[in-house]
């Protein structure tokens, strides 16, 4: 049989071509419309099914576990965090190039919103035991310290880690409902999620929904909550995605700058990686060096 023989450029080709079509990065930024489904027009929501694979949900879980702590709620005046009895489960943040499978389920993230990366916060990891929730609330903003970075949350991406036995449901209590969508509810969905259109927890799954029209107005049927977990644990990942980058930070004057006059040494001394939390910042707190760590 006579053997087959590549020009060394074409099989250099070749070989380039299959890494980047088998590269995870790849494959996991692949969206397949054919799996998504409209749950509701007003608020605009739909359901993934699959969105994430069951590796990648298992991943994100191991990452989070360790770190969780008693999640808080934004306040509308100070737009600082707080606890409180209307989020009782706990939580951590998630940097977007953790790893890999983090950067991967970004890029798929972007590709299926048609919303840039850089608009998002971290992805923030939630547990919730045995009667823990979420009251119904809005992820748009009404203080102006939350709105001056990135503006107003447009979109929200909530993926499911883990199937729940029982509640847990997502509601939207205020969402309207069309002949379309008026359909019987399913028996196993909790009494609060027979107050709206709900979603169950499916490991894998992604819900995508907008709490802004698209001109940019508040959507005030966006209202929705997390029903209490009456039986198992539930475990999900939530993307919140902005009108304007969440990577660039500027002060209320609308100035980009340093806050401490050391911050452009240290950068230069690689401390914009050695001491991330400090100059950088995190979703909780403004870091002191962004302005030196080219983040705005």
């Amino acid at each position: 049989m006579p053997t087959l023989h590549l020009h060394p450029h074409l099989h250099l080709l070749l070989i380039s071509l299959l890494i980047f079509f088998v590269s995870p990065s790849f494959s996991s930024s692949i969206v397949n419309p054919s799996k998504v489904k409209q749950i509701s027009w007003k608020p605009r929501a739909f359901v993934y099914e699959g969105f994430l694979t069951e590796q990648e949900c298992d991943h994100i879980i191991s990452l989070a576990k360790s770190e969780l702590k008693r999640s808080a709620v934004a306040d509308n005046v100070s737009g600082e965090s707080k606890l409180s009895e209307v989020r009782t489960s706990s939580g951590m943040f998630i940097p977007k190039n953790k790893d890999p499978i983090v950067a991967g389920i970004e890029e798929k993230i972007s590709t299926w919103t048609f919303l840039p990366k850089e608009n998002g916060e971290d992805m923030q990891v939630l547990r919730y035991e045995h009667g823990q929730k979420y009251e119904p609330h809005f992820d748009y903003f009404s203080d102006p310290a939350n709105i001056a970075r990135g503006g107003h949350r447009i979109a929200t991406v909530l993926m499911y880690l883990s199937d729940v036995e029982k509640g847990g449901e997502t509601v939207f209590p205020s969402a309207e409902e069309t002949s379309r969508h008026k359909t019987p509810k399913p028996d196993d969905l909790s009494e609060c999620a027979q107050k709206g259109i709900a979603v169950k927890p499916k490991k894998g799954d992604a819900l995508l929904f907008f709490s802004l029209y698209p001109n940019a107005n508040t959507d005030v049927m966006s209202l929705h909550g997390g029903c209490p977990v009456l039986q198992g644990e539930k475990w999900s990942a939530t993307k919140w995605i902005h009108v304007d980058s969440f990577d660039k930070i500027v002060d209320h004057g609308g100035n980009c700058r340093d806050m401490n006059e050391n911050c452009e040494r240290w950068a230069a001394l690689g401390e914009c990686t050695n001491n991330k939390e400090y100059m950088v910042g995190t979703n909780e707190y403004q870091g002191y060096c962004r302005h030196s760590c080219k983040l705005c």
